[in-house]
């Protein structure tokens, strides 16, 4: 599709309604003296709530707006448009393009007309020019506004150029001093409608322009009814425009309007560069390429500001390439290409200040850009290209890139309307990339989120061999909220979760980590499982009161936390297991001989519903080595077809499978998910058990009298040299010595002494006493008080736990490598 200029219209047309043109005057102070009835269904306040008051009411100045006095030289020498936020009456914002024009009274007077139109009502359909934004914004408005006998009390600098009149020939004139009788009736005839209807009217004429005295234009009038604060007709405004090209306007704004739905398909920022080359081809131009920062396509936003003042140009990447001539395709202009802009091209300026250029007439034979890259220069020439747009694409005071746009086959040079299109169409592109950058973010984020809030990891030391999945049912952010753990505990034991926050994304990912951090803490106070649970439910409940707090300062819908927990250790040495669980299916539990089951575990209370009456109960069991034992989440067993027994028994017949490695295992369960992305996260940790050889454990009775530190060091050392440590038997000794005097002191039971090597060496120490000990910090007289703090030192790590007849304290120390036990 060509643009050229058609034919005007043969015939004035009758005059019709407009709704959606909303026109305010304001005074100098910035005061409104009138307004319109499409004002008021706009945003909201009828004239009386209006007039008289400030219009900084219904538009409050944006944070990087230009000072008063800026501002106001600005719109004094050619008006200002631009997209503002206006608030509604009920309060809410509305996204606005506003365009400000000055207008001269007599005696130098001047007031200023507003018109505001909602972005959401633009369309191709609504072509009643007049009061339309996007290109029409930029193009000359006449203004005039007459008072109730239709003469003239306000006029801006245009309608001279429409007509010819002089300003000052126009005060307190009727229409019929300016344009011919007819003419000027039928528009007389108009504005009376406005003035006793208060509807909004358009009316074309013709008239000869001043600047064009070759041929008669065609204008578009639209009236409007300005009213005073009590509702009575003030005065009827004029809002005129050239509409002499007017099939060309509407083929512009049909370009626009296929924007909308050809540009910004997906998310993907190198298909959005292409989708907007292959629009502007061919319905605007011949030839467009689009480059964009480097850094784009990777997810990460261009520095802010429109670029360096020096400096080299930032490097580009080739996304889009569109061109009526196939063999423009195979020149070196591929898509992701990299492109490096000569210092001082046109490319690099617009880059560096966020400016459009338009060369109507290109020079291919001069500047240094032309001999910088002598072989696309030549390629450009043979294309014939004569005439170039270069648009840099910017979003949120960021420039995201450059659209460059030539011209070869048709053979008008782009004008300054081409441009204006061209920057339309460029802007809303650069909306897309700018949607898909802060999706890229979001999910880089989450991605980043849950890489950190997952064990990167999981090793069960030597109690267990393990392996994991986790299925997001959100796939693009790739984030949820299930989560699954393998903690190593003392004593070589170990403990396993699994936990399913409600919800998914990247709020519910952020929950999960505040949850498994909490699990990690309690599992270092070494809690039996139920207990470890009901501290957990203590905290989900803690974080809803923090959530309704917030939502009741914000005036929000507080975020309700809500989860389910399985929580197991495993003992290497008894080989038991003890289990609890919140709400949460229960494991699957695989013998070595294959056969499987789902143990009836009491079910529980889910975390955070303050049924604290409601207990939770562990349960122990053994299990034999090369036991498998299966956690994982609902959304494993639970689809939108089948209900959880009919997962459960899936699940159970691919766990049955035999001579599987884990990690075998783990793939073979997921492939069984249905083909559809799942409705749930799905999680699924296997852990298979090991246990210790009797040679690896070795444990005493010991009397509780002074006398049994003295046989605790012996016990321990000979034990130490018959597992060839003789390294470790002087630390061991005075720790032994240490916890064993401790027992003695403060428990009246007996006292049992028991060493594990598995990869670390652990050094128990049972009493009958429940109270742990805490470390002291003894004076420098204190004659006592030293003794935990000594421990502290020479052990890798120490601790305490509660036992069922008292409580154990243990230390650790590392090991030789080719001393650890496999």
């Amino acid at each position: 599709m060509t643009m050229t200029d058609r034919t005007p219209l043969a015939e004035p047309v009758s005059p019709r309604e407009i709704p959606d043109a909303a026109i305010a005057m304001l005074d100098a102070e910035g005061t409104v003296v009138g307004w319109t009835h499409a004002a008021e269904q706009l945003v909201g306040y009828s004239a009386g709530e209006v007039v008289g008051r400030s219009a900084a009411h219904v538009v409050p100045p944006a944070a990087d707006a230009p000072s008063a006095s800026a501002f106001a030289e600005q719109c004094a020498q050619d008006g200002w448009s631009g997209a503002v936020t206006v608030r509604h009456r009920d309060g809410h914002a509305i996204k606005m393009t506003l365009r400000i024009s000055l207008l001269w009274g007599q005696d130098a007077g001047t007031r200023w007309l507003v018109s505001v139109t909602d972005i959401g009502t633009l369309s191709s359909g609504a072509s009643n020019g007049a009061v339309r934004e996007s290109l029409l914004a930029h193009a000359p408005v006449g203004i005039v506004v007459y008072d109730p006998q239709l003469r003239c009390a306000w006029v801006n600098d245009v309608m001279e150029r429409h007509d010819g009149t002089p300003r000052e020939r126009r005060f307190g004139r009727r229409l019929r001093d300016s344009l011919p009788a007819v003419e000027a009736e039928a528009l007389e005839v108009v504005m009376r409608q406005v003035l006793e209807s208060g509807t909004t009217m358009v009316h074309e004429y013709r008239a000869w322009s001043s600047t064009d005295r070759r041929r008669e234009h065609a204008y578009s009038a639209s009236f409007f009814c300005l009213r005073d604060a009590d509702g009575t007709a003030l005065a009827v405004c004029s809002m005129s425009v050239d509409v002499t090209g007017n099939r060309r306007a509407r083929e512009r704004l049909a370009i626009l309007s296929e924007a909308s739905t050809r540009i910004g398909s997906t998310l993907d920022v190198m298909q959005t560069g292409q989708e907007l080359a292959d629009l502007a081809v061919p319905l605007l131009v011949d030839h467009a390429v689009v480059d964009l920062m480097e850094s784009v396509p990777f997810g990460v936003d261009p520095s802010a500001g429109t670029g360096k003042a020096y400096g080299p140009p930032p490097v580009l990447r080739r996304a889009g390439l569109a061109s009526i001539d196939p063999g423009i395709l195979k020149l070196p202009w591929v898509r992701q290409d990299v492109i490096r802009p000569f210092p001082t091209s046109l490319f690099a300026t617009a880059l560096r200040t966020g400016r459009s250029y338009l060369e109507s007439v290109l020079d291919t034979d001069s500047g240094p850009w032309t001999h910088h890259d002598p072989v696309r220069t030549q390629k450009l020439r043979d294309s014939g290209v004569h005439s170039l747009m270069v648009v840099p694409i910017r979003a949120r005071r960021c420039v995201l890139g450059l659209a460059v746009f030539g011209r070869s086959e048709e053979p008008t040079p782009f004008q300054e309307d081409d441009l204006l299109l061209a920057e339309e169409l460029v802007t809303r592109a650069a909306l897309s990339l700018d949607n898909a950058l802060q999706y890229s973010r979001q999910r880089t984020a989450a991605l980043t989120l849950q890489r950190d809030l997952l064990p990167h990891h999981v090793g069960g030391g030597a109690a267990v061999d393990v392996a994991s999945r986790y299925v997001p049912a959100d796939m693009d952010h790739g984030v949820g909220g299930d989560w699954f753990d393998v903690i190593k505990l003392s004593g070589a034991r170990v403990a396993l979760v699994v936990g399913d926050v409600v919800g998914h994304g990247i709020n519910a990912a952020a929950t999960m980590g505040r949850m498994r951090t909490a699990v990690r803490t309690l599992a270092d106070l070494e809690l039996p499982p139920h207990e470890l649970l009901a501290h957990l439910d203590a905290t989900v409940r803690r974080l809803n009161d923090e959530n309704e707090e917030d939502a009741e300062a914000q005036d929000t819908a507080p975020a309700v936390v809500g989860a389910t927990c399985l929580y197991a250790v495993y003992d290497p040495v008894t080989r038991r297991c003890s289990l609890a669980r919140a709400g949460h299916p229960p494991p699957a539990i695989i013998d070595p001989q294959g056969h499987v089951t789902f143990p009836d575990l009491p079910a529980g209370a889910p975390l955070g519903l303050g049924l604290g009456m409601v207990p939770f109960e562990s349960t122990d069991m053994e299990l034999p080595e090369g036991s498998v034992l299966a956690l994982y989440t609902d959304g494993l067993v639970e689809s939108r077809d089948d209900d959880l027994d009919v997962g459960m028994r899936r699940l159970g017949a691919v766990l049955a499978e035999t001579g599987a490695s884990l990690e075998d295992l783990c793939s073979q369960v997921i492939e069984t998910l249905p083909t559809q992305a799942p409705a749930d996260d799905v999680t699924l940790l296997l852990a298979r058990t090991r246990g210790l050889e009797p040679a690896q454990v070795a444990s005493w009775q010991l009397p509780n009298e002074p006398t049994a530190v003295r046989i605790a060091r012996q016990a321990a050392a000979r034990q130490l040299s018959e597992w060839g440590l003789g390294h470790l038997v002087t630390t061991v000794e005075l720790v032994v010595s240490e916890l064993v005097t401790n027992a003695v002191r403060y428990g009246d039971g007996p006292i049992r002494l028991r060493l594990i090597q598995h990869q670390v060496l652990t050094c128990e120490v049972s009493d009958s006493n429940p109270s742990h000990p805490r470390p002291r910090h003894p004076h420098v007289i204190d004659e006592n008080g030293r003794g935990l703090s000594l421990v502290a030192q020479l052990s890798r790590r120490w601790g305490s736990r509660a036992a069922t007849d008292g409580k154990v304290v243990w230390a650790e120390q590392d090991l030789p490598s080719k001393a650890v036990a496999v």
